[in-house]
């Protein structure tokens, strides 16, 4: 059983800066860890693995500092590790991403699973998974809590939705996200740490995945961020005090002088 899990290095804060001329993130001088969803993904991936023996292959596209992202996913279990790093791909929206990550996919060639984050706490699209899944052409499940039986060519996955979940039967390979719920990602080993640190994580190009440069990053990408601004300053509510029908005649009153004044508008 070959699993791919997809990765994201995202910035460990919440104070994320936008570059003004490019409209992208600034990631330069900011603290990165492996998006929170991803890591129950590359737990996941190696919980199959120990059930069915196999492989773990982590992939990212990212810059160069991303293939600490891809050492920590060594420590935790997984065997191999790509990382797709060319400045062609800056700049890519959840497309061209997928886009790309689907090619690097292609060339891995033989693969069971793609497991990835249900979505990436810097963009919260969730649209990356199923974009793979569309590239290239296979079923896929997101949301998913629970793999109940997952084997050569066939899986049964619990998939949570807003009014409770599903259960859900797919051919294999397929593409699963899934959400927080469905494991507790485990600490690192000692000799996972040793594997991270002697591992030699492969860097592949866009000459590598033989893609089209107008396919990847900005250009590749029909999303544009047009224009960005910060959101005005919230006004101070005003506040009603008094008894229960005081501070009702009191907001009645008040509403009613906001419809009025809106309709002079």
């Amino acid at each position: 059983m070959h699993i791919i899990v997809c990765i994201k290095q995202v910035p460990d804060t919440t104070e994320v800066r936008i570059d003004p001329k490019t409209n992208t993130l600034i990631r330069e001088g900011v603290k990165s860890i492996i998006n929170p969803f991803d890591m129950y993904a590359i737990e996941e991936g190696v919980r199959i693995k120990e059930r069915l023996g196999g492989k773990v292959t982590v992939l990212s596209m990212g810059p160069p500092q991303a293939a600490e992202a891809l050492r920590e996913a060594i420590s935790l279990g997984a065997d191999d590790a790509i990382l797709l790093c060319d400045r062609a791909f800056a700049g890519s929206d959840t497309w061209a991403t997928s886009y790309t990550l689907s090619k690097a996919i292609e060339k891995i060639k033989d693969y069971d699973v793609i497991i990835c984050g249900k979505q990436a706490i810097d963009g919260d699209t969730a649209q990356v998974g199923p974009g793979i899944s569309a590239h290239l052409d296979i079923p896929q499940v997101t949301y998913v809590k629970k793999i109940e039986e997952i084997k050569p060519g066939h899986a049964r996955v619990e998939r949570m939705t807003e009014e409770g979940f599903e259960i859900i039967e797919l051919t294999l390979p397929c593409v699963l996200t899934v959400v927080k719920e469905i494991n507790e990602p485990r600490l690192p080993s000692l000799k996972g740490k040793m594997k991270a640190k002697s591992l030699e994580v492969k860097v592949w190009t866009s000459e590598h995945l033989g893609a089209k440069l107008e396919d990847l990053g900005l250009k590749g990408s029909p999303t544009q961020v047009v224009k960005i601004f910060s959101p005005p300053a919230k006004v101070g509510g005003q506040m009603l005090k008094g008894e229960p029908h005081d501070i009702v005649e009191k907001l009645s009153h008040a509403l009613k002088d906001t419809v009025l004044q809106s309709r002079k508008i």
